[in-house]
Parts: structure tokens; sequence; C-alpha cells
């Protein structure tokens, strides 16, 4: 089944200079305690995330998280940094930075990731996936899981369609 994406949004990037912070933001129908345990979960997050989670991620310290392309694996070490639950979780994945905070919204949550690229040439890409990954935890949250989408299986949902919205979107002045 083919995911609706809807079109690009809700993202931004900041900084001036390397490296860039890109600030993608939704709104989830759920409560920031429900999605907290989206982000935090090893089961959930393999259900929805670009990657797995050797542990429970609600605890400071080193972990791995291994980034799945079909039946490709990297482990990619993490150090988890800042855990407030269910506001406020920081970790590095590799070399980036990942800050997720979760503010109650009405009954739903509005949902601020930011991603700090190393290497920022590939923002469009990144923003992309991570919209893709919030579609399908958006499903996952709504009790009708749709299934991970990672890597080179997000083509067959319209990626590359909506890479090219976001690097409208995300285009920097000169």
């Amino acid at each position: 089944m083919t995911l609706d994406l809807g079109t690009a949004g809700g993202a931004r990037l900041e900084g001036q200079g390397e490296p860039w912070t890109l600030v993608f933001i939704r709104e989830l129908r759920q409560p920031p305690a429900v999605v907290w345990e989206a982000l935090t979960d090893p089961a959930e997050l393999d259900q929805w995330a670009p990657f797995s989670a050797a542990r429970n991620l609600n605890e400071p310290g080193a972990t791995t998280l291994t980034m799945v392309d079909g039946d490709e694996k990297l482990d990619t070490p993490a150090e988890i940094r800042v855990v407030e639950p269910p506001a406020v979780l920081e970790y590095s994945w590799g070399a980036d930075l990942l800050r997720w905070e979760l503010e109650a919204a009405g009954s739903g949550t509005r949902l601020t990731l930011r991603h700090t690229l190393v290497e920022p040439s590939g923002h469009a890409s990144v923003a992309t996936g991570w919209h893709v990954c919030v579609v399908v935890l958006q499903h996952l949250l709504d009790g009708e899981p749709h299934g991970v989408v990672r890597g080179m299986a997000a083509k067959e949902h319209g990626f590359d369609e909506l890479r090219e919205e976001y690097a409208k979107l995300l285009m920097q002045p000169s």
C-alpha cells in the first residue's frame, strides 16, 4: 500500500554556515506521553524510524542506532544526552545531533525535530526522510500501522518527488 505523503512543509534550515540545523515541525493527534513512547521505545521506533535502537532511549548514555535499508544494516554510535519526559529528547546519531521537543497542543502534540547536520548538502533528502517517517509514525499512533518505510523502499512512496519539493522549500538565499 502506497502512503499518502502530502506535500512538503513545516521545515526550515537554521544557521549561518555549517553545520546547518533542519527544523521539522508536525502536529500529531496524540498527547505528548504517547508520542514520547514512540520516540524512545525500541519496539515502536522499529515500526517508523529510519533506524532500530539497541535499547530504550529513555535513559542517558551510549547506545547504537542501526540504519536499515533492505538487507543492509549500518551500526552508528549514539549518545543519549537529554531525557526530560515527555518534553525533550536529545541524542547524537553519529556526528549529527537530534533534538525532539514535544509540546501539548490541544489534545495532541506539536512535535519539533531539530536535526543538526554535519553534511548540510543533503538537507532536502533528510527533510524528506523525516517527512516519510512521521507519516508512518502518525499511522502507528492512530492504530493503523503501515509498516516501516526505510531506505530505497521510500522511492515506492513518492520520495523523489517530495524531495524536489523540499529542495525548493529549503533553498538558501545566495
